[in-house]
């Protein structure tokens, strides 16, 4: 409790109105009753974790901008609260002024609605539900390959290069090997396309990546 009380100071001196929630638990259950402006949320907290906490509210259709604060070499935790949901996330530690930052820049954009169904041909990724399909076929997917499809579903069948998938998929923090992208291609491929007889997922060479709806 002792950062949910320096944030409570620090924000209220910046003028913002702010409740404290102690446990995971007692935070979605406030968030389902009031209307707020916008959750920090913790990844680790009593009852209930942040994960849960956030995915349970965007499963009920509730869309409040959430600010996701993780571990400091949570690369996993990052990928996590963005598939879960969280509109953004912050590192601990952090320096109060770039809170405030993102906090005021997620105000500014404002509760969203309930994200499309992205897709390309039969192939389909429910960002609320956290689902992909092949048809009717469920394919599941771990948290670091659903980020990396949904950033090629966004593509729109353009040929993306490793460079912005690293940026967008892991970070611009990342210091591994820019390869990993060939990795994880391979994982996609062997779950949305070798199964189906399907070739979507394909290599532009000298560019990078491209989804096509048409592939087969």
């Amino acid at each position: 409790m002792h950062l949910a009380a320096a944030l409570e100071q620090g924000l209220g001196a910046e003028g913002f109105e702010v409740e404290v929630a102690a446990t995971g638990t007692e935070g979605l259950e406030r968030a389902r009753k009031e209307r707020y402006d916008l959750v920090i949320l913790d990844i680790l907290l009593p009852g209930v974790n942040g994960f849960k906490v956030c995915g349970t509210l965007r499963a009920e259709g509730n869309w409040v901008p959430i600010l996701m604060l993780t571990a400091k070499d949570g690369e996993l935790d990052e990928a996590e609260a963005l598939d879960t949901g969280a509109d953004d996330f912050l590192k601990k530690p952090f320096a109060f002024v770039v809170l405030v930052a993102r906090v005021r820049a997620l105000l500014r954009r404002g509760q969203r609605d309930r994200p499309i169904v992205l897709a390309a041909g039969d192939l389909t990724l429910d960002l609320a539900e956290h689902r992909c399909r092949r048809g009717d076929v469920e394919i599941p997917l771990t948290p670091r390959e659903f980020s990396l499809l949904e950033y090629l579903l966004r593509s729109g069948g353009d040929a993306v290069d490793k460079r912005d998938i690293v940026e967008h998929v892991w970070g611009e923090d990342f210091e591994g090997d820019p390869n990993i992208v060939e990795v994880y291609v391979g994982y996609l491929r062997r779950k949305i396309d070798q199964p189906f007889g399907r070739a979507s997922l394909a290599t532009v060479r000298g560019v990078g990546y491209r989804l096509d709806a048409d592939g087969d």
